[in-house]
């Protein structure tokens, strides 16, 4: 096994919580919340797979499927197109209500872009440093390894809201 094969089955877990999390769910299910201010699942999920995009298509040099592959129109959301949900209020969480196949399938299609650029990884490539505004510089496997505890992070609130939504 090398690095590539390690994210692949990283990103691969993402994808997996995330499709246990939203699958089946209705929109009322996916807009619910713990508290007026918490997130729903239906954020989460978009959340974390737009930042997956944004991220991964930056270090990829590639274009994020959100714009590419028209997603940001099918989900017409009421705030700026290049928005990831970074710093997102209470009301714009709340403005995310897609359904769970769309949700699903924009987060299989990002999977798909990403898993296309890790399998061609080397490991030498993740040395390579892909933001220099931190000290000390991001390289690329740091930024993978980051995106991939960020998702996992999301995902597995999604999936906590989703078993208390369950217990109800």
């Amino acid at each position: 096994m090398n690095s590539a094969d390690v994210l692949v089955d990283g990103f691969g877990r993402v994808r997996d919580l995330v499709h246990s999390a939203v699958r089946s769910l209705t929109p009322e299910q996916l807009q619910w919340r713990i508290d007026p201010e918490a997130n729903t699942i239906g954020w989460l999920a978009w959340h974390l797979t737009r930042v997956q995009d944004d991220h991964v298509a930056e270090v990829a040099d590639t274009a994020q499927v959100w714009h590419s592959a028209g997603w940001a129109q099918r989900f017409d959301l009421p705030f700026d197109e290049d928005a990831t949900g970074y710093a997102q209020s209470p009301s714009e969480v709340a403005a995310v209500q897609p359904p769970a196949q769309l949700l699903l399938d924009y987060h299989d299609a990002v999977h798909a872009q990403t898993i296309a650029f890790v399998q061609g990884l080397r490991d030498e490539d993740l040395s390579r440093v892909v933001d220099r505004r931190w000290d000390p510089p991001v390289t690329l496997g740091v930024r993978l390894v980051s995106v991939v505890s960020d998702d996992l992070q999301h995902a597995g609130q999604a999936a906590f809201i989703r078993g208390v939504l369950e217990r109800r």
